[in-house]
């Protein structure tokens, strides 16, 4: 199944343009489109799909992201803790094979596992920049407190917005590391992440680096296990999203009436989460006057995850001119970070 939930936008797409916000460091992409009618558009779309699905960026709202912070420091979620291990054991590495280079992270959230990068490129040149990208302003604002405590020489201009804002910047912080961490492009499908990747090979200049994060194929059970915690957050998560469509789109929907289900789909080489409705529902769609009905036992894929097996993502990544110039793992082969450089020998379309 391909889902065209559009998380980075498509050839020829013209980019929203930024606004520098002096006194907080914030760079803001102007407003384009009314978010909760996008919101209801998204929606209504992946809910008359077969089989049913939602844009997984909805989950981040205030509480998601909390959430999902909850869910980071379960005994089964390995995967942050792995890869900020990686980060720890592997940045003076990482720093001597890039050099001075701006560090410009999609997704940054709280920014705390980039804190072993920012220590060791503050540590060998003082003038470090680094630019975090994320929907949310507070966790932005958040972070670049932290980071102007703990690196008071580190220069950092947050991009308030998605993913695309950042790309015509890269071209104007070369020399630049792109940092796209915590396996997140495992929730695009194969068509988003075709996409993204045509896009970095646009904007990322020929000698430029990509630092990528990784979960890898391993045990159905532990990766089952890691997407079920036995705390709940997992099922919070999901069921938030409806909470959230309640909220602003006037869903009416009953959240105790939706089940948690995560599975590792082997043939497809992802996790694959799904709302459960235990009863049949009417999801009402105020903003664009619409109804939807939803039979007990129907599911809503509202996440996806996919596993990597590292020699099939190396060749993948040459197709978009990356080449692989080193990989760092942990002990137990689990998750993987890609030092990324785009050849110099690429065409800087």
């Amino acid at each position: 199944m391909l889902i065209p939930k559009r998380l980075v936008a498509p050839r020829g797409a013209v980019f929203p343009t930024v606004a520098w916000d002096s006194p907080g460091g914030l760079i803001r992409s102007q407003p384009t489109e009314d978010t909760v009618l996008d919101f209801a558009t998204a929606v209504i779309v992946g809910l008359c799909d077969h089989p049913r699905w939602l844009p997984c960026r909805f989950l981040y709202d205030e509480r998601g992201s909390r959430l999902f912070d909850l869910i980071c420091e379960t005994p089964e979620y390995y995967l942050t803790r792995s890869e900020a291990a990686i980060l720890e054991a592997s940045a003076e590495s990482i720093r001597d094979l890039t050099g001075p280079v701006t560090l410009v992270e999609l997704g940054s959230g709280s920014s705390v596992k980039t804190g072993h990068l920012l220590s060791v490129y503050a540590d060998a040149f003082p003038t470090t920049h680094y630019v975090p990208v994320d929907v949310s302003e507070a966790a932005l604002r958040q972070a670049a407190r932290a980071i102007a405590a703990a690196h008071p020489s580190v220069r950092v201009d947050s991009v308030h917005g998605r993913y695309e804002t950042a790309f015509p910047l890269l071209r104007k912080l070369s020399p630049a590391m792109l940092l796209f961490l915590g396996s997140t492009i495992g929730n695009f499908n194969q068509t988003e992440a075709s996409l993204f990747w045509e896009h970095v090979a646009r904007y990322v200049r020929p000698g430029d680096f990509v630092l990528l994060g990784v979960d890898l194929v391993k045990d159905a059970r532990v990766l089952e296990a890691a997407y079920n915690d036995a705390a709940g957050h997992s099922a919070d998560f999901t069921r938030n999203l409806f909470v959230r469509m309640n909220r602003e789109l006037g869903a009416g929907v009953d959240p105790n009436a939706i089940t948690h289900h995560a599975r590792y789909h082997d043939e497809w080489q992802r996790i694959e989460i799904h709302a459960r409705f235990n009863a049949d529902q009417t999801i009402h769609l105020r903003p664009l006057e619409r109804t939807v009905r939803i039979r007990a036992g129907e599911r809503i894929m509202t996440e996806i995850s996919r596993k990597y097996v590292l020699e099939d993502l190396e060749q993948y990544l040459t197709c978009f001119g990356l080449d692989v110039r080193r990989v760092f793992t942990d002990e137990r082969q689990w998750f993987a970070v890609l030092l990324l450089q785009r050849s110099p020998h690429a065409t800087d379309s």
